[in-house]
């Protein structure tokens, strides 16, 4: 069974989002691709988009969801606001693999005034390979940020 994938970007993004979901399309290890907007002319802004694919995550609709915007950094934040997500912003290859394999995040977010097309369909493929290890260092700090999560006054008993 392959990922399912939200994908969304505001119309800052909207130009890389459509040609990295038609990548996503063609690739098998892709099953499913859910385009939660914009579309090219459309005018949404980010914090929207970004909630909406990681609402997607969250609810189970999706496993993973890549957000674009200028910077990447907005979709970011607004993927992130959503209880159980984790995301960031990755402009090279050892940063998507931590995204994952440190910090188990499930949104990919990328700037296309940030980097070039070329480099961001290399950053897509490469994040497909990359899987969380339950089992690693990374486990218990990611389990953390997990309760903090939780809602108010959910606090790791480690600290």
């Amino acid at each position: 069974m392959g990922w399912r994938i939200a994908i969304g970007a505001d119309s800052a993004g909207v130009d890389y989002k459509d040609a990295l979901r038609a990548q996503l399309e063609q690739d098998p290890r892709v099953e499913a691709v859910l385009d939660v907007g914009v579309r090219a002319g459309e005018d949404v802004d980010y914090p929207h988009i970004g909630v909406a694919a990681a609402r997607k995550v969250a609810d189970g609709d999706a496993d993973r969801a890549l957000l674009v915007c200028g910077t990447g950094i907005g979709m970011a934040m607004a993927a992130g606001t959503v209880p159980g997500v984790r995301a960031s912003v990755a402009h090279d290859s050892y940063s998507v693999e931590r995204l994952v394999k440190s910090n188990n995040a499930q949104v990919l977010t990328l700037g296309q005034r940030v980097i070039g097309l070329e480099l961001a369909r290399t950053l897509v493929s490469q994040w497909l390979d990359h899987r969380f290890d339950e089992t690693s260092a990374s486990a218990g700090k990611v389990a953390a940020l997990a309760q903090y999560q939780g809602g108010a006054g959910a606090v790791p008993t480690n600290c």
